[in-house]
């Protein structure tokens, strides 16, 4: 399936003038840790299929489905069975900028089943079903079309994370709306000014919450703490300075909103499962920059 690799960079052969691929995958083939820029999406039709990301381990049933966000090292075991695996590169999607409050929850990627999408996980694997009919099919503007079912799918996603009625269960359903709106609003002030010093007093002012009730509320609606959102969203934005080899490390590491290599460096490495010097090597192995710096020359654990 990995036609073309350099070190662990995959390059995706994409076919046709078309920014998407699609794998009936049925080898037994072991595929080595690697990453990309596409997004990934797998899911087996027949057998389990085991895979880690970042370090975490997966085991995926029949009919479960895994997004593995852009940029992961990732490993796939040797499996009996067929599975779907789709790529899809995601920067003719940039325009939307909505889509940027669904990548922290995908971090480093995302797994969605009966059990852990229950509203949304039929309607998920139909999605994914129409979009290999289409892929395998002649039909005229059928990546349009492609491109047209990912957002649905990214859509459902993205209501099922803000819409759950659970989300605020401790909460009388009329405020529900209300503080979901509020929530969401902060995410998307978050996603757009991730680089600059936010402070958690200041978000939980802007919704009228003392900082205490908006750590709760925050961390209900988006499963995770106000600062590992907001480190996420900055190393995710760091990510995209890194692919362009000219840009030290330090110069990253101040324009994504960290006044210290040391500071950036340690995140890097607990967000991403390696340090900015490992992930700018993945791009070009034989890159040596003399900015480089040794994780253990600043006791990062």
């Amino acid at each position: 399936m990995i036609k073309i690799l350099n070190g662990i960079e995959e390059t995706v052969d994409f076919k046709n003038d078309s920014y998407l691929m699609l794998y009936d995958n049925k080898k037994y083939e072991e595929y080595p840790t690697h990453w990309h820029t596409p997004i990934e999406i797998i899911m087996p039709q027949e057998g389990e299929y085991k895979l880690e990301c970042n370090g975490l381990s997966y085991v995926l049933k029949v009919n479960d489905i895994i997004i593995i966000a852009p940029c992961t090292l990732h490993h796939l075991h040797a499996s009996q069975g067929k599975r779907i695996i789709f790529q899809a590169d995601m920067k003719l999607l940039n325009m939307y900028k909505e889509l940027d409050s669904l990548f922290p929850f995908i971090q480093p990627a995302l797994l969605i089943t009966p059990e852990t999408f229950p509203a949304i996980h039929e309607q998920a694997k139909n999605i994914l079903l129409d979009i290999k009919r289409e892929y395998l099919s002649n039909t005229p503007l059928k990546n349009l079309a492609i491109y047209t079912k990912l957002l649905t799918l990214f859509l459902i996603l993205g209501r099922d994370f803000t819409n759950d009625p659970d989300r605020f269960s401790c909460i009388s359903p009329f405020k529900q709306q209300e503080y979901t709106n509020k929530i969401s609003y902060i995410c998307e002030y978050i996603n757009d000014h991730c680089t600059e010093e936010l402070c958690l007093d200041d978000m939980a002012k802007m919704t009228g919450f003392s900082k205490y009730h908006f750590s709760r509320l925050f961390k209900e609606f988006t499963n995770i703490s106000f600062y590992k959102y907001v480190n996420l969203k900055k190393i995710h934005y760091a990510e995209k300075l890194m692919l362009d080899h000219k840009i030290s490390l330090s110069e990253v590491a101040l324009k994504s909103g960290y006044n210290s290599i040391s500071s950036f460096m340690r995140m890097f490495k607990i967000i991403k499962g390696c340090t900015p010097t490992e992930f700018k090597k993945m791009k070009d192995p034989r890159l040596n920059d003399p900015e480089d710096i040794s994780i253990d020359s600043l006791n990062i654990k």
